[in-house]
């Protein structure tokens, strides 16, 4: 399996892009989500909401829009990659329960029909004294029109379970677990290309690729579109076949 993978503002990648060309829509976009107050919830980076300490982590950027404008912009760039899409083909967007009901008016404003919402539980999530432990996101979904199950006959989990990577297997502030992303891009058919266009520290793709996906992954940040461009790299090469050894690839 093959990927491509570029470093760029997502909108202006997007556009060049021909009709079409994907299977699925599979991302992690910045939350923006947080804060009590609009400077609480604007006036941090990443690294302040979602590490303790400033962490190692490099910083991304996309993280200081208000509701209104994480809104719009989500309706953009979903409006874009609805015509990337192939008519059957499926998005797949995480979300926090803050910002859930803003996810799903975005990708129905974008014309997506919107299908349901997935959980994804975290078993590690620390507890709350006095309150309901926060171990879920979620995961928006939504089809290009009608989905023909005849064509790609697959069932998939309503809910995925698995911990955030930790230690130095975290590479990314809100990297997603490998696992969890191999169960997503089952809804791309074998063959098929899934798009990330907040790729990240490369997850989505990695996960394509082991699952025989093809991949388009489009990074704002430098420094995590070098740490996606090694792991994928490294997927493509673990996961040749003998076929591919003896094709030359």
């Amino acid at each position: 399996m093959s990927f491509s993978l570029r470093h760029g503002d997502a909108l202006s990648v997007l556009s060049g892009l021909p009709d079409s060309c994907v299977d699925s829509v599979i991302t992690d976009p910045p939350y923006n989500s947080g804060g009590r107050t609009a400077k609480e919830r604007t006036g941090r980076s990443a690294k302040q909401k979602y590490t303790s300490g400033g962490g190692v982590l490099a910083d991304f950027t996309g993280e200081n829009m208000d509701q209104r404008s994480y809104g719009f912009w989500l309706t953009q760039i979903m409006t874009e990659a609805r015509r990337l899409s192939k008519d059957g083909g499926t998005a797949l967007l995480f979300t926090d329960w803050r910002q859930l009901p803003v996810t799903t008016d975005a990708i129905q404003a974008a014309g997506w029909l919107w299908r349901g919402v997935l959980a994804w539980h975290k078993p590690a999530s620390r507890p709350q004294k006095g309150r309901f432990t926060q171990s879920c996101e979620f995961v928006v979904w939504a089809s290009k029109g009608r989905m023909d199950g005849t064509r790609h006959p697959v069932y998939l989990p309503g809910m995925i379970e698995a911990s955030q990577p930790s230690g130095s297997k975290r590479l990314h502030i809100t990297q997603k677990p490998v696992s969890v992303m191999r169960e997503l891009v089952k809804i791309a058919p074998p063959g098929g290309t899934v798009l990330d266009f907040c790729a990240g520290s490369g997850s989505t793709g990695v996960a394509a690729l082991e699952e025989g996906r093809k991949f388009i992954g489009i990074e704002k940040t430098a420094h995590y579109a070098e740490v996606a461009s090694e792991r994928l790299t490294q997927a493509v090469r673990e996961n040749l076949t003998q076929e591919d050894f003896e094709l030359g690839a």
